[in-house]
C-alpha cells in the first residue's frame, strides 16, 4: 500500500503548553502516512512531556538544545542535504517539506512574528524555506489580546497556515477559545499543504451513518453505524481540494467545517438527497449503512407492549446504489461499501459488478478493529480494473485517503505531464 507522505520530511515543533500531551498523536499519524518526522522541543516543553515519547513514535532523536552532542534527529537527512558539516538548523530548514508548531504558545508566536531566534526551535523556524503551519493553544484572554492577535495576523500575511484553536474548557478552568485543535484536524491541514489539489475542481458526495425506518412514533429499525468512516472520507476529500457534500443519517459527530451538510432520516430521504446531487457530482462515496428493510405499515401511535410476540411485516427499502447505477453519467465514479461476515471477497466482487461500481470497500465487522463504532478499520479495496488491495488495521482517516487515492487512479484523474485529466 502506498504511503501518502512517503519521502516527505516534517519538522514538528513542540512548545511549553499543557496541550503538548496531544502532540504524540500527530507524530503517530504522520509516521503512519510515511513521513519522516523530526521533533524539536523547547526546554519548557520537556516539563510537560518527555522527549522519549516522541523518539519512540518518530524513530528519530529529539532536538532540544542548540548544541546537541550528536547529529540528533538527522540520520535520514544525509542524502537529502549535501554538506554534512552545515549547521543543523540550516540542514533541517532545507530538507523539511513542512514545519508544524503544535502547540504554538504566545511566546513562540511572538518570536516568529518579531524575528527572534534565541533557542533551537525559533532559530529553526527562521531558517525554514518550506511552508509553516501553527496550531495555537493558550488561555482565551491571551489569545484575544492585541499583541497575540496582531502577531497571528502578521504570520498569516507572511503565508503561515494557522489551524484555529477550538472552544472548550481550558487548563485555567475558563471556558472559551484557545484549546489546541484536534490532532486529526492538524494532520488534515498538514496534508492539505503537502498533498494539495489532487481533487481540486471535483465535486465529491459522501454518504455516512445509518438510516432509520420508523415502526411507530417512538421506535425505528436501524443499525449501529456511527458515521465515522463517511465523515473521515468527507474530511480527507475536502483537504485534498474537493467540493464536498456530506449526506448523513443520525450521528453524534460534528460535520467537518467547509462541507455542505445534509441531514436525512430514512433510506428514501437519503436516496432523494443523493439523486439531487447526482447530476453535478464527479464522485459518490457510499459509506452510509442504509436500512435494508422497513415496516410495511407505520403505526400512527405508539404500539403498546401487550403481546409477547409482535409481528411486523417488513418490505425492502430503496436500493440507492442500484438507482445511482442506472442514472450515472459517463465519467462519474461510484465507490460502494460492503459489510460481510463471510465470503467477503466473492460477495464484494458480485456487488461491484451488479451495482456498476468503480470501487468496492469490503470489511467484516466481526473482526476486532473493523466495522461499526471503531476509530480503526480493516478492509479490502476491489476495483473494476483488477485492483485488489488489502489494508491492514489502520485509522479510518488513513483508510479514507487510500480509498480516495485508488478512486482517483481508477477514474484516470491523475496528472500526466503536469496536466490534470
Amino acid at each position: 500500500m502506498d504511503k501518502l507522505l512517503a519521502g516527505k520530511t516534517v519538522v514538528l515543533g513542540v512548545t511549553g503548553s499543557i496541550a503538548a500531551f496531544k502532540t504524540p498523536h500527530i507524530v503517530s499519524r504522520l509516521t503512519s502516512l510515511g513521513a519522516n518526522v523530526i521533533v524539536v522541543m523547547t526546554e519548557n516543553a520537556t516539563r510537560f512531556i518527555a522527549p522519549l515519547t516522541f523518539e519512540t513514535l518518530s524513530g528519530n532523536e529529539v532536538v532540544v538544545s542548540m548544541w546537541p552532542d550528536s547529529k540528533v534527529g538527522v540520520a535520514d537527512l544525509e542524502e537529502a542535504v549535501s554538506g554534512t558539516e552545515r549547521l543543523m538548523h540550516v540542514r533541517l530548514g532545507e530538507a523539511a517539506d513542512l514545519a508544524i508548531v503544535a502547540p504554538a504558545t504566545a511566546n513562540i508566536i511572538g518570536k516568529m512574528a518579531g524575528g527572534i531566534a534565541d533557542d533551537f526551535l525559533s532559530t529553526e523556524l527562521m531558517a525554514m524555506t518550506c511552508p509553516v503551519l501553527i496550531a495555537p493553544a493558550m488561555n482565551v484572554n491571551m489569545l484575544d489580546s492585541d499583541a497575540v492577535s496582531e502577531n497571528i495576523s502578521t504570520l498569516k500575511e507572511r503565508g503561515v497556515v494557522v489551524v484555529e484553536p477550538a472552544t472548550g474548557r481550558l487548563a485555567s478552568g475558563a471556558v472559551g477559545r484557545g484549546r489546541l485543535a484536534d490532532p486529526d484536524t492538524i494532520v488534515d491541514a498538514a496534508l492539505a499543504v503537502m498533498v494539495p489539489g489532487d481533487l481540486a475542481g471535483k465535486r465529491v458526495v459522501v454518504t455516512a451513518g445509518p438510516t432509520e425506518e420508523p415502526i411507530d412514533p417512538v421506535r425505528h429499525i436501524g443499525n449501529p453505524s456511527t458515521g465515522k468512516m463517511g465523515f473521515a472520507v468527507a474530511e480527507r476529500a475536502l483537504s485534498r481540494g474537493a467540493q464536498v457534500v456530506l449526506i448523513s443519517g443520525r450521528t453524534a459527530l460534528e460535520p467537518p467545517a467547509g462541507v455542505r451538510f445534509v441531514r436525512v432520516g430514512t433510506t428514501r430521504e437519503m436516496l432523494d438527497a443523493v439523486l439531487t446531487e447526482l447530476p453535478e457530482l464527479n464522485l459518490l462515496v457510499m459509506a452510509a449503512a442504509p436500512a435494508d428493510y422497513r415496516p410495511e405499515e407505520v403505526a400512527e401511535h405508539k404500539i403498546k407492549k401487550r403481546a409477547d410476540i409482535l409481528n411486523i411485516q417488513l418490505v425492502r427499502t430503496e436500493d440507492i446504489l442500484s438507482e445511482v447505477a442506472s442514472k450515472k453519467q459517463l465519467g462519474q465514479g461510484v465507490v460502494g461499501f460492503a459489510v460481510e461476515t463471510r465470503d467477503e471477497l466473492p460477495n464484494a466482487r458480485k456487488k461491484l459488478e451488479e451495482k456498476n461500481l468503480d470501487l468496492v470497500v469490503v470489511n467484516n465487522p466481526m473482526i476486532e478493529g473493523a466495522g461499526f463504532g471503531t476509530d480503526t478499520n480493516i478492509a479490502t479495496i476491489i476495483g473494476r480494473t483488477g485492483l485488489e488491495e488489502s489494508v491492514g488495521k489502520t485509522s479510518k482517516h488513513e483508510l479514507a485517503d487510500v480509498i480516495l487515492t485508488f478512486a482517483i487512479r481508477e477514474l484516470g484523474w491523475g496528472k500526466i505531464d503536469g496536466q490534470q485529466r
